[in-house]
């Protein structure tokens, strides 16, 4: 064992044997252990020797360590011990070996996951700039088929053009062998006359006193005629009333003939008084009647297709186009269910006042309540009763005597009735007027199962209170709020707009917007207004587009008339309340001067001016006066 321990100390440390009782040797002294001086030699020479020094006490140490381990009696354990260093020293490499090759191992798998990661990063790029690619070549695509659209359309708008001047030649050339035609044809047919007439006037000339002798001959005969039918009328009348004077009875018989002659003409005419009347109030429309859809005999024989057309219709949903606030449509859809029932068990009809600003619906209401009863409706407006002065009492009794026609039941609706229901105590109401009520009132008294009575009013506080007594139920219809503003404008957005645009047919297009968001934002700009006025802004974007030069509507024009819209509803709100200030004035000075009795005008609330905005004029209405 002496070698190993001595190749050991060569290359390692001399192992520690003091536990084992063994002494190493002293490292200083002995032969060989001295160093040589190496301050007396030069610094090559001190290369050159270190190049083949050799430490050989290192050796001599190794050995006789070696021989005393031989000599001890723990020379095996010591020989265990080295080995057990040695296996644990070659345990301790092979796991530092397994720990490298293991994060060799996660390194490799950390480098997968790199890879990977930019595998994907890479994929997802290259996707992207597929994307991009592909709506690049869309968006190219998409121009080019525009392009084509474009110089397709400027190629027909070039052969239109040229077939139309092309068709204006023909047209003129036409027009020129036509106009050639008919000026030969003229000249000829002058010629031809001018030919006749010096024949026919040869022709005279040359029988001129054959002419004359006919012509004595007639007149000769004809004075010989007239005498002798004279003498024969003569004698045969002067005979007859010789007879008839000398004989009573033939006296009798003729007064009594000419007597039941003039009874049978008086008569005749009597009865043909009484069936006119029977016939106007059966099949004809009285005069105050605007609009019916009850059959006429006179207006399907005007009108025979539009006749036909209210046959074919059946009955729908009394709210459909309708656009309301909730509560106003739960409670009109129950008016409607109401009435359908009682048409359909012949009961009392129920009479329905309809108050609330203009414009919010209350007769297209009444045209929708009698359709979803299957009821036929009229429609009559106040205004025209007060020009009628006295013949309105009978007007009045035409108009119910006709409704009570009706088999089928008829709603009666009377827009702007407040313009002759007034109250007859008011100093603005006249002696026809106040009859004309008193005839209305008397012709209501009672509830009717032929005939309903809707009234629709602005100003119902001006009914007389007998025409209130008369009422059996109250609906008011309010301004729109923003939901159902929103609604009426996507409608009549899509009406007036969209489909007419999408039809192809009229000179409209549409420029590309966000419509939802634009209605809802034209929503909250038109607070205040009421159904009619959005209609009106419908009709505002047609001819805002017919106006322009390509007719397109973009979104700048429709906010444009949006805001003109507006800003006339605020002028009219400003002219209806300067109206009302003055009313108010005036009425409070009058009643000053008669009793001091101070009146404090209301503060007109938004909601009640914007119900005032239009006046109560209109072609078809009279004016209501206003105090």
């Amino acid at each position: 064992m002496s070698w190993i321990f001595g190749y050991r100390g060569s290359q390692q440390q001399t192992p520690d044997l003091s536990q084992f009782g063994i002494q190493p040797p002293p490292t200083a002294g002995g032969a060989g252990g001295a160093p040589p001086d190496d301050t007396k030699l030069s610094k090559a020479e001190r290369k050159a020797m270190e190049a083949y020094r050799f430490d050989s006490s290192a050796l001599e140490r190794a050995a006789q360590a070696a021989r005393e381990l031989e000599k001890s009696k723990h020379a095996k354990e010591a020989l265990e011990l080295s080995k057990m260093q040695e296996s644990t020293k070659q345990q301790e490499y092979q796991t530092k070996m397994k720990e490298y090759e293991a994060h060799i191992a996660q390194m490799q798998i950390d480098q997968k996951k790199i890879e990977g990661e930019e595998k994907r990063k890479y994929l997802q790029e290259e996707t992207r700039q597929h994307q991009a690619r592909a709506q690049y070549q869309d968006q190219l695509s998409r121009k080019r088929y525009e392009d084509q659209l474009s110089q397709q359309q400027r190629m027909n708008e070039e052969n239109l053009k040229r077939q139309e001047e092309s068709v204006a030649k023909q047209e003129a050339m036409r027009k020129a062998t036509i106009e050639h035609e008919m000026e030969l044809r003229h000249k000829n047919e002058m010629k031809r006359v001018e030919a006749e007439l010096r024949a026919k006037a040869k022709v005279d000339r040359e029988n001129r006193d054959l002419t004359l002798e006919q012509i004595r001959l007639k007149a000769s005969e004809n004075r010989v005629t007239v005498l002798e039918s004279i003498k024969t009328a003569g004698s045969v009348l002067g005979a007859g009333a010789h007879a008839m004077l000398t004989d009573w009875n033939k006296v009798v018989v003729a007064a009594g003939g000419l007597s039941l002659l003039a009874l049978g003409v008086y008569s005749a005419k009597g009865a043909a008084g009484l069936s006119a009347r029977y016939v106007e109030a059966r099949l004809g429309k009285p005069s105050l009647v605007r609009e019916t859809s009850r059959f006429s005999f006179l207006d399907t024989l005007r009108q025979p297709i539009e006749a036909l057309q209210k046959l074919r219709k059946s009955s729908t949903d009394a709210l459909q186009g309708v656009i309301l606030a909730p509560r106003l449509e739960e409670r009109l859809r129950d008016v409607a269910i109401a009435t359908k029932n009682t048409k359909h068990n012949r009961g009392m009809y129920r009479n329905i006042l309809m108050h609330g600003p203009p414009g919010t619906g209350k007769t297209m209401f009444a045209k929708k309540l009698a359709k979803h009863s299957s009821m036929d409706y009229a429609i009559l407006t106040g205004g025209d009763v007060a020009p009628m002065g006295r013949d309105g009492v009978t007007a009045i009794h035409k108009v119910f005597d006709w409704a009570n026609g009706s088999r089928k039941g008829l709603i009666l609706f009377i827009d702007e009735a407040d313009a002759f229901l007034r109250k007859r105590s008011s100093e603005s109401i006249s002696e026809d007027l106040r009859a004309t009520l008193n005839a209305f009132l008397y012709r209501t008294g009672e509830q009717s199962n032929k005939f309903m009575l809707v009234l629709a009013s602005n100003t119902p506080e001006q009914f007389d209170w007998a025409v209130n007594d008369r009422l059996d139920e109250m609906v008011e219809f309010t301004l729109p709020g923003l939901e159902e503003r929103e609604r009426l404008i996507r409608l009549y957005f899509d009406k007036f707009v969209l489909q007419p645009a999408t039809e192809g047919a009229r000179r409209l297009k549409v420029d590309q917007f966000d419509y939802s968001a634009l209605c809802s934002k034209m929503a909250a700009m038109t607070k205040g207004m009421s159904g009619r006025e959005i209609a009106k802004l419908g009709v505002a974007w047609q001819a805002a587009a017919y106006a322009s030069e390509d007719g397109v509507l973009t979104e700048k024009m429709v906010l444009e008339r949006v805001n003109d819209a507006v800003q006339q509803h605020k002028q009219k709100v400003q002219w209806q309340s300067e109206q009302e200030r003055r009313e108010s004035k005036s009425i409070y000075h009058s009643e000053k001067e008669d009793s001091y009795i101070p009146i404090i005008t209301p503060t007109i609330t938004e909601t009640e001016t914007a119900a005032n905005v239009e006046t109560k004029e209109s072609p078809n209405k009279g004016t209501t006066p206003q105090r």
